[in-house]
Parts: C-alpha cells; sequence; structure tokens
C-alpha cells in the first residue's frame, strides 16, 4: 500500500463555484482553463443527511448532478469523470445487491437515498464519450487508525445513544438487529477511490465500496456497548416503540439520534462487493474488519463528543 504523503498547499487551487447553476458558477476567465487542463473530476458534491427536505435534496443531488454532467461534457481534456453515489441507492431492496444494479423498482427510505438514485441515474445516462466510474461507499466512519472525523453521525448516532442512556442500570438492544450496519472507514475509501480512479481497470465501472463480512446491527450494538460502556445490552425495546419515542423532538435531540437511522435496523440488504476486491487485489488496498477499528474510533469519540461543531443538527 502505497505511503500517505503531506502535499503542499501550493500544489492546490482553490476555485469557488455551486453545482445548483449553470457551468457551476465558475469564473468565466477559469471556466475557460478548467476547459483546457483537467483531466479527472471527482462529483463528491451532495446533500447527506437521512432527514433532508425533499425539495432542498432534489435541487441539489439531482439538479446539481445534471449540471455537472453538462459541465464535464465541455472539458477536452477529461479522462475520467468519478461520481460518489452510495450502497443505499438500493433503498428497500434486500437480499443481494450487486455492484452492476441499479433501477429494480425500488422504494427508498429517505429523500437522501432517492434523489442520490435519481442522479446516479443521470450519470449512467451519460454517452460512452464520457469516461466514468461509480463510486459507491457504504456509510462512512472515522479514520480506521486514528479515528479522526469530521462529524458524527451512522454508526456515531449509535455512540451518542450510549452516551446518553449510560447512567441507566440496563441499556436495551434496540430490535432484533438482524439486519447488517455496513460502515466502512474514510481511509478505505479514499484508498480504493484513488486507485480504481486512476487506473485502467476501473473505467465504466461500478463499485460497492462496502464491507465484504459485515456485522449484524445487533453485534455492533455489543461491540459498542462493551468498549465504550463496559456492559453488555440486556433486553429488547420492539423497533416501532423506539421509532414513535424518536417522533417527540426534545427526545431525539436530546439523544442526537436522527430517527431515519432506525430504518437501517430493518432491511435486510447484501452488499456485493466483487468487482471493487477484484480490481483492488494487486493493490493490496483492504476494508479493515470493523472490530480492527473500535478502539482509535471510541478514543476520538470521546475526546471530541463536546464539539457541538461535529454533531449534526437535529431536526
Amino acid at each position: 500500500m502505497a505511503k500517505q504523503q503531506n502535499l503542499n498547499t501550493d500544489f492546490f487551487t482553490v476555485v469557488t463555484g455551486d453545482i445548483t447553476k449553470p457551468i457551476l458558477a465558475i469564473d468565466a476567465d477559469m471556466n475557460r482553463l478548467l476547459q483546457e487542463s483537467v483531466t479527472h473530476v471527482f462529483h463528491l458534491a451532495a446533500i447527506y443527511d437521512l432527514a433532508v427536505p425533499r425539495n432542498l435534496a432534489y435541487q441539489v443531488n439531482v439538479n446539481g448532478t445534471e449540471n455537472v454532467n453538462n459541465w464535464v461534457k465541455t472539458l477536452g481534456s477529461l479522462e475520467r469523470y468519478i461520481y460518489f453515489s452510495t450502497a443505499y441507492v438500493s433503498g428497500t431492496r434486500e437480499g443481494q445487491i450487486f455492484e452492476n444494479e441499479l433501477s429494480k423498482g425500488q422504494t427508498f427510505k429517505n429523500h437522501y437515498e432517492e434523489t442520490k438514485y435519481q442522479a446516479e441515474v443521470s450519470v449512467n445516462e451519460l454517452d460512452d464519450t464520457i469516461p466514468k466510474t461509480i463510486i459507491r461507499p457504504g456509510i462512512v466512519k472515522g479514520h480506521s487508525k486514528t479515528g479522526e472525523t469530521t462529524k458524527f453521525d451512522g454508526i456515531y448516532f449509535m455512540l451518542n445513544l450510549l452516551d446518553q442512556l449510560n447512567y441507566l442500570p440496563v441499556v436495551p438492544y434496540f430490535s432484533e438487529g438482524t439486519a447488517e450496519g455496513n460502515f466502512v472507514p474514510v481511509d478505505y475509501i479514499l484508498q480504493a477511490t484513488s486507485y480504481l480512479s486512476i487506473h485502467p481497470v476501473g473505467q465504466g465501472k461500478t463499485y460497492h465500496l462496502t464491507d465484504p463480512n459485515p456485522y449484524t446491527m445487533r453485534e455492533l450494538h455489543k461491540m459498542l456497548a462493551q468498549a465504550y460502556l463496559g456492559i453488555i445490552p440486556r433486553g429488547t425495546i420492539p423497533l416501532p416503540l423506539a421509532k414513535s419515542s424518536l417522533s417527540i423532538v426534545s427526545l431525539r435531540k436530546w439523544l442526537r439520534l436522527e430517527k431515519e437511522a432506525m430504518d437501517y435496523f430493518t432491511i435486510h440488504s447484501y452488499y456485493d462487493s466483487t468487482q471493487a476486491i477484484t480490481d483492488l487485489e494487486s493493490s493490496e488496498i483492504r476494508c479493515p474488519d470493523f472490530k480492527e477499528t473500535i478502539v482509535p474510533m471510541i478514543n476520538f469519540y470521546r475526546k471530541y463528543k463536546h464539539d457541538r461543531s461535529r454533531h449534526i443538527t437535529i431536526r
């Protein structure tokens, strides 16, 4: 695996823009320069919030992606267009989900999933003159070695919950938790994407950058409770009761937990990542076992859990 290098900031030029505007609202002179020189476009801009209102999600995730699609068509030196989707474009589909699948008549758990699906459809509709690679991460968590993360969402909702309930004599499970929780560290996503986006093997492919050996939500709950609180949960709160309780705004704000996150306890989806694993084989880039990442994850959370800037706004 390649060693991490620190790049001089002079290596970068920051260009401001707005993907919801034509030609991304880039200054005309700068745009001409980019059209002549840009070889790789990484489109990561999106509204990532399970509780996002539909209009905002559609404006940024769908209309914004269509604007980026139109812009990349004007790039004369383009070698690869890399679009960041999500494994959860599968919506409410259950069973095994393959990397070459997209439109299967699925419905969606929230507007984030739905608009990311619509955006990926629009990227797939680009003709073959646009060389592209589509990346579908699982739910991204902090760095596998340092635990560093910019925000506490996803799996961190479970730590928020445990942190608030630590005064109870018994901490319960939420639902039977038989669905898989697919959480992947950010360094794996970055390393795998960097390799697959530059290497010729990645052109024209879609990749699940997901955990090939995920744990169930109950197993994850148990592991985190043991590591964070030194206890094993007992008893089970039925999911409908848990979701109903989270309809109370003050309660979900106190727990720092989005009600929509509970939906991921129920959908039994299995994300096949055979193509990604195969194409990464010679690179030695691997997704680490979740257990290997728990200690740095919890250490970082303990240190920064009171930093409000790392917690998302619960509505």
